[in-house]
């Protein structure tokens, strides 16, 4: 069990002590990872953990990406410890409080309790950081003190910033258009698809640029101060500033909206002046979900209109999410065709998912379910290949290892298909294509005897 004296001095590291190591970052935190622990990174969370099989101990540690503050910084603990600690597990008292510590405009509120599940004790720590009208939160969850160390360093690595605040668009008139990069194709045979539907994708440097009659799309690549914590307006602000108003000039009627549904379409819009060409056009910048930033631009409104089948300029927060989806639907434009000679090197594909179990019938913690696994493709000359599967899952404390791997040969029969002679002992056939980001491709590959839910697995290459 851990020791209840060793909390307070885990919980006055954060924030206190400088780290050197070298540090990753995860929205508004850097931090050092902890060494030899699982980690699990998800769009609102860095999950860490460790485990001994054979005594039962372990130790998990949550990082979670920072959300609006609401109310002072203990109330905001408060509310964190109800939401994180009270609903995942039995907590026996109200957690025992630290004294605040206030460093860089950050007041750490910090708090442990004994939980219980499932006959299973140990102690859950909660630091909630509150500063810049936003909110962080670290947990532990611990039943040993065996990895204090390791616990400890983690919490004196931790660093947060001040969020990026973001001003509305300012257009500016620049003295020479935008120029064009010619497109760097490298050992890839296709940068354009024509689709059946009348639409053209040709790679760019920076987006995927999709065209039909007098109507362009760009599927933006990710780029850095374009997607961070924040309400709908600033950060649709911000994304415009970078990705948008460079290329115009004479921004005329700009407003912002979004949708109050799970996945948030946000939408910036206005009427400008193209540098390039000097003509007047309608904009729209996009983003629904974990979509990219996608940018339309037409005529003017009503050719936006005719396409896309909805106004924008009407869109408000209780809209029907639906009218989006032929907006969202773009983002499958980026989309190019596979030949034998683009394979090459090692393609890898990670996935983890974790499970947290609870009793349908007493609502108490049943432990934790982990699934990771790990594929390999990696072209050879000769048109050969060797493949590897590694499998880990099961529950923490009883999680079971696996390893398939396979050679062979692989032929492209067409251009949107990839075959292998063997894989898992028999030959298997995958629906396959390109799709790019920033200077380079992502592997797209569908098992065409069982499709499943149609969703491609992806793999990058790797370095």
């Amino acid at each position: 069990m851990l020791n209840k004296k060793l909390i307070p001095l885990l919980i006055s590291c954060w924030i206190m002590i400088p780290s050197f190591s070298q540090k990753q970052v995860f929205d508004l935190a850097a931090y050092t990872a902890p060494k030899g622990w699982s980690k699990k990174a998800t769009a609102q969370t860095v999950q860490f953990t460790k485990e001994n099989t054979t005594t039962g101990a372990f130790c998990l540690i949550t990082l979670y990406k920072a959300i609006d503050a609401t109310s002072t910084p203990k109330e905001n603990f408060d509310a964190a410890w109800s939401t994180l600690v009270k609903e995942v597990v039995s907590v026996t008292s109200e957690p025992e409080m630290q004294p605040a510590v206030t460093e860089n405009g950050w007041e750490a509120q910090s708090g442990y309790a004994p939980f219980e599940s499932d006959g299973s004790k140990g102690i859950a720590l909660l630091v909630s950081s509150s500063g810049y009208s936003k909110l962080v939160n670290i947990l532990i969850m611990t039943n040993t003190d065996a990895y204090e160390t390791e616990m400890t360093k983690f919490l004196e690595s931790v660093d947060l910033k001040k969020p990026v605040t973001t001003k509305t668009p300012v257009i500016k008139k620049t003295e020479e258009p935008v120029k064009s990069q010619p497109v760097t194709t490298g050992q890839f045979a296709f940068n354009t698809t024509n689709f059946d539907d009348g639409w053209t994708a040709v790679e760019k440097p920076d987006w995927v640029e999709v065209t039909k009659g007098n109507l362009k799309v760009l599927l933006h690549y990710p780029k850095e101060g374009t997607i961070f914590p924040a309400d709908p307006e600033p950060l649709t602000n911000a994304a415009w500033n970078i990705l948008v108003a460079p290329r115009y000039s004479s921004l005329r009627n700009y407003k912002t909206a979004y949708i109050n549904t799970y996945n948030r379409p946000y939408l910036g819009m206005g009427y400008l002046t193209e540098n390039s060409s000097g003509k007047e056009v309608f904009v729209l910048l996009f983003r629904q979900g974990e979509t990219g930033w996608i940018e339309f631009i037409a005529p003017d409104k009503n050719s936006f209109i005719q396409q896309f089948k909805t106004d924008p300029e009407a869109v408000r927060w209780d809209t029907d999410s639906d009218l989006m989806n032929p907006l969202s639907f773009m983002k499958t434009y980026n989309k190019f065709a596979v030949a034998a000679s683009d394979f090459k090197g090692k393609w890898t594909s990670d996935f983890t998912g974790i499970q947290q179990m609870y009793h349908v019938y007493t609502g108490n913690y049943a432990g934790m379910n982990v699934h990771q696994s790990n594929i390999i493709f990696d072209f050879k000359g000769g048109n050969s290949y060797y493949w590897k599967f590694i499998a880990v899952n099961g529950m923490v404390g009883n999680m079971k290892f696996d390893q398939v791997e396979s050679t062979g040969t692989f032929s492209v029969p067409n251009n949107w298909q990839l075959q292998c002679s063997k894989i898992e002992k028999k030959p298997k056939l995958y629906h396959a294509f390109w799709s790019c980001i920033k200077g380079a491709r992502i592997l797209n590959l569908l098992d065409a005897e069982y499709p499943g839910s149609g969703i491609y697995t992806q793999y990058g290459l790797a370095k």
